[in-house]
C-alpha cells in the first residue's frame, strides 16, 4: 500500500482525537503492510503529556510484540514529531517515519529541529515528510481556528 493510503489511516485516527477534544494528530504503525498499532493524541484524557499519537501507537506495539524494539515497521503520523517523539521512534527502531504536516514550532523532523539525521545515534530512521501535507494541515488549522472562536 502507498504513503498515502497510510496517512489517510492517520487521518481518521485523528479524527478521534478531535472528537475528544484533543488536538487532532493520528499515527498508524504498520510492518509487512499489516497495521502493528493505532494511536492519536490523548494528553488532555490522560492527563500525560507524553501520551502523544506517535508514544501511543508505540506503546500498543511494544506491548504486542512484547518487545520494546519495533524493527522493520513504519510509523505514519499526520503531524512532524516532536524531539519527545523523535527519541521515542529512534529507541524503538522504527526503520521508516512519514508524515503529513510540518511543525514550525517544534518539529522534530527537518523543520526545526532535525533529530533524525544525526549520525550519532546508533540507529538512523529514513524520512519522509509532507506527505498529503494540505490535508493533514488543514485538519489542524480547522482545530485551532474552532478552538480560538470558542474563546
Amino acid at each position: 500500500m502507498s504513503d498515502e493510503i497510510w496517512i489517510k489511516h492517520a487521518l481518521i485516527l485523528a479524527d478521534k482525537a478531535y472528537q475528544q477534544g484533543e488536538v487532532p494528530v493520528g499515527a498508524v504503525l504498520v510492518k509487512n503492510n499489516q497495521i502493528i498499532a493505532e494511536g492519536w493524541n490523548q494528553p488532555i484524557a490522560h492527563h500525560d503529556p507524553s501520551a502523544h499519537a506517535e508514544i501511543m501507537a508505540l506503546r500498543l506495539a511494544g506491548q504486542a510484540a512484547q518487545n520494546y524494539r519495533l524493527p522493520e515497521t513504519t510509523l505514519y503520523v499526520t503531524l512532524e514529531p516532536c524531539v519527545m517523539c523523535a527519541g521515542a521512534m529512534i529507541h524503538a527502531r522504527v526503520e521508516r517515519l512519514v508524515f503529513g504536516a510540518y511543525d514550525p514550532k517544534t518539529g522534530a523532523g527537518g523543520s526545526v529541529f532535525d533529530i533524525f539525521s544525526d549520525a550519532r545515534h546508533n540507529h538512523q530512521i529514513e524520512v519522509v515528510g509532507g506527505v498529503l501535507s494540505e490535508l493533514c494541515g488543514d485538519k489542524l488549522r480547522a482545530f485551532f481556528r474552532e478552538r480560538r472562536r470558542k474563546r
